[in-house]
């Protein structure tokens, strides 16, 4: 029998997502971001279901030739441009868009003696203060690189370092810093994430680059996909698969990380951290037994974790579990993870069974 481990992944759910992009920017292009195996929901599905999108934000030249090969015809943006000299002429073939934001890219493009006509994204730094051109070299470095043979269009675009905090004044300084950098050049310009999309309206620009907000999740710091209209794309769940009488002061788990208070059941499911589930969830962070709230105790094993079950004294082996999805955000595991939901969705194993849902 099949490990019960599963990873539904609602395709309509990503559709209504993007629709909820196009209600919130109605004037941008948008440029889905599928890297990371489409945030571990799988990257040929994730972009086939966008259909609609204007084009594709990956990290790297492995994952777009993916999406070329699934027949992706919108354009394809590397993110971090390229890596080597010797992608540009694979980078050619497929027509794929580049960023460029260092020098050493800059200087590539200066010296490339092959006949390619590339479309750049220019990546200026505003204040992030991870990657782009520091804003005293950006007119200079954007008249090279429109000054090069290979280069057909150049955009330009920046990155938003505090759009999850909607109290930040940060973005409104990034905002007036890109625009003033970028007075009188030529280019479209793109500046929102999912946080500016849904929080930032003069951040929108000509493209907006939703991520996050695609898969149903909420980019903001406390928030939930709910509260903006957002429909989670991914329900992790599985089963029980024991449920053990345990006694007064029994402890649970390794290290006996937690002792049973009073006689109580305790459920063992078939999940744990080499599945992606966090090892550093603490007790208490919930789950769902049959619709209903849970708790895990104890540590996370590689392939099972254990719940409380006091509240479910008829819960069986073979009930469903739910760790995160319809019915509990991925945001509130995360919380109490303390990690982020990014880091949760994009760790999901590959060894899980998987369901697509298409309605």
């Amino acid at each position: 029998m099949t490990r019960p481990l599963r990873a539904a992944i609602k395709l309509s759910a990503l559709r209504h997502n993007l629709n909820r992009v196009r209600m919130a920017a109605p004037a941008s292009r948008v440029m889905a971001v599928v890297k990371a195996n489409g945030y571990g929901h799988g990257l040929e599905r994730v972009a086939a279901a966008l259909s609609d999108a204007d084009g594709f934000g990956v990290a790297c030249l492995e994952e777009a030739v993916r999406l070329r090969e699934a027949g992706i015809g919108q354009p394809i943006i590397l993110l971090e441009g390229f890596f080597d000299p010797d992608e540009l002429s694979e980078i050619g073939r497929l027509q794929l868009d580049i960023v460029v934001h260092h020098e050493q890219q800059l200087g590539v493009l200066e010296r490339l003696k092959q006949s390619l006509s590339l479309r750049v994204w220019f990546k200026i730094d505003s204040g992030m203060h991870r990657l782009g051109f520091p804003s005293e070299q950006a007119r200079s470095a954007y008249a090279r690189l429109t000054a090069c043979d290979c280069v057909e269009e150049v955009r330009l675009f920046s990155h938003l370092a505090a759009a999850d905090d909607r109290r930040s004044g940060y973005t409104r300084r990034q905002l007036n810093e890109f625009m003033d950098i970028t007075d009188g050049m030529k280019g479209a310009r793109s500046l929102a994430n999912s946080g500016a999309i849904l929080g930032w309206p003069d951040t929108h620009l000509d493209w907006v680059r939703p991520g996050l907000m695609l898969y149903g999740i909420s980019p903001f710091a406390g928030g939930v996909a709910a509260d903006e209209g957002l429909q989670p794309v991914m329900t992790l769940s599985s089963r029980l698969i024991a449920v053990n009488r345990c006694k007064r002061h029994d402890a649970i788990g390794y290290g006996h990380a937690w002792v049973c208070p009073q006689d109580m059941p305790v459920g063992i499911v078939a999940a744990g951290y080499g599945d992606g589930y966090p090892r550093h969830a603490i007790s208490g962070t919930p789950v769902l037994v049959n619709g209903s709230r849970a708790q895990i105790i104890g540590r996370v094993s590689m392939d099972m974790l254990s719940i409380d079950l006091r509240a479910h004294p008829d819960a069986r082996v073979g009930d469903e579990v739910v760790l995160w999805g319809d019915g509990l955000p991925v945001e509130e595991v995360a919380q109490h993870a303390g990690t982020i939901p990014y880091e949760l969705v994009c760790a999901v194993a590959p060894r899980l069974a998987e369901q697509v849902e298409t309605d």
